[in-house]
């Protein structure tokens, strides 16, 4: 990891963070606010890189109808519930991967309503009922660990991602197949030591969520079995966890090593999404880390669109995941739209929008595998080396 140059660094003000991207506006104010009371004169009214940029983005927004804003995407959710009984296999699975990897990344973030109260409604029904997983612990490692210090080693770096034991091929083809036998029993494991309350609600809604599918498709979609209906459950929960981890790990950067049942979960399951998109990327020390600007720019990575991949994971996590971490706020929808504005001043800026292809990433992931999985040092030993 190179050495941070002067003018990348970050001020207290900034704080690295990139949390709950709702809070957007006030942060904003907030660095104003900070950078003219520390800087004072001509100095505090000279625009920073990422105020200037934010500044644009929040313009669009506001310039935008509540459709464009959250629309289209509750629309595309709203789509893929409909989908679900009466569907065919290929079908249905499609509709639980636009739910369960779009539905639950943009609850997260509460892109799905401007009401707090809502956006916290959302967050547990996609992640427990429809993730199997537990909000709290998906919110905490995505919004409060990956947006906030993404590529900072130790805290959002890609730690989990690191499976050394498994061969490539099984790595990248066969693993990520178990995920949904696994990810309940991984939200199991985050609930040791927490209360009472919060253990019981997250067993109850991630039971409703298996059983409430299980109900439609025997008696919606005419299973004739039990045994014929978790097969299917299976399988449509299976079908594209492997282009799920491709997705991730095609943009993320370092690892060490981790449990197996953690990185199987990880494939899976929305708050490992965050320690994904960064693999071949720059990395930073927590006590050296650079202006959130620089930051995101050198830490993370766009592929190019894609009509599948968009509409089943969302433009946040295919084509617009460097507008993602600069806005985490975004929903898909306003990603895409301010893309032109994002990568148009990077690019005048003279600042870096990474892109590359999905075999592209594909390719240099398997080549270099043993460097980035088997051989790489000890997360110690890599700050302060590029």
């Amino acid at each position: 990891m190179q050495n941070v140059p002067e003018e990348w660094r970050e001020g207290q003000e900034e704080g690295g963070g990139g949390g709950d991207g709702r809070m957007g506006e006030m942060l904003v104010k907030r660095k104003v606010d900070s950078e003219r009371k520390k800087n004072g004169g001509e100095e505090a009214e000279k625009e920073s890189l990422m105020m200037e940029l934010t500044r644009l983005v929040q313009k669009m927004v506001k310039e935008s109808s509540w459709w464009e804003r959250r629309g289209i995407d509750c629309s595309i959710l709203a789509a893929a519930f409909l989908c679900l009984p009466p569907a065919g296999m290929l079908l249905m699975a499609m509709a639980h991967g636009v739910i369960t990897f779009k539905g639950t990344h943009l609850a997260s973030h509460g892109s799905l309503s401007e009401s707090q109260t809502w956006g916290k409604f959302w967050a547990v029904f996609f992640i427990e009922i429809c993730g199997s997983f537990s909000a709290q612990a998906g919110v905490q490692g995505h919004i409060k660990m990956h947006h906030a210090h993404t590529n900072v080693i130790g805290l959002g770096d890609s730690s989990v991602w690191k499976a050394p034991f498994l061969p490539r091929t099984v790595y990248l083809f066969i693993a990520p197949l178990a995920v949904p036998i696994i990810t309940p029993l991984v939200a199991l494991a985050h609930l040791r030591g927490q209360s009472l309350a919060l253990v019981a609600r997250t067993v109850l809604l991630v039971t409703l969520g298996l059983y409430s599918q299980y109900w439609l498709l025997i008696h919606v979609s005419g299973f004739l079995s039990p045994l014929s209906a978790l097969l299917c459950m299976l399988a449509c929960r299976a079908m594209f966890s492997v282009p799920y981890i491709h997705v991730n790990i095609f943009q993320v950067r370092n690892t060490y090593t981790m449990p197996a049942v953690t990185y199987l979960c990880s494939v899976y399951i929305l708050n490992q999404e965050q320690q994904s998109k960064h693999i071949g990327l720059h990395m930073f020390s927590s006590t050296n880390r650079p202006k959130r600007i620089y930051q995101m720019t050198h830490g993370v990575l766009n592929l190019p669109r894609n009509p599948l991949l968009d509409w089943m994971f969302g433009h946040s996590l295919i084509n617009c995941h460097v507008e993602h971490h600069l806005f985490p706020f975004l929903s898909d929808n306003m990603c895409l739209k301010v893309k032109p504005v994002v990568s148009k001043y990077l690019t005048e800026k003279q600042l870096p929008y990474q892109e590359d292809g999905y075999l592209s990433r594909l390719h240099f992931f398997f080549h270099k595998y043993q460097d980035l999985m088997v051989f790489a040092p000890p997360i110690t030993e890599l700050v302060g080396v590029q």
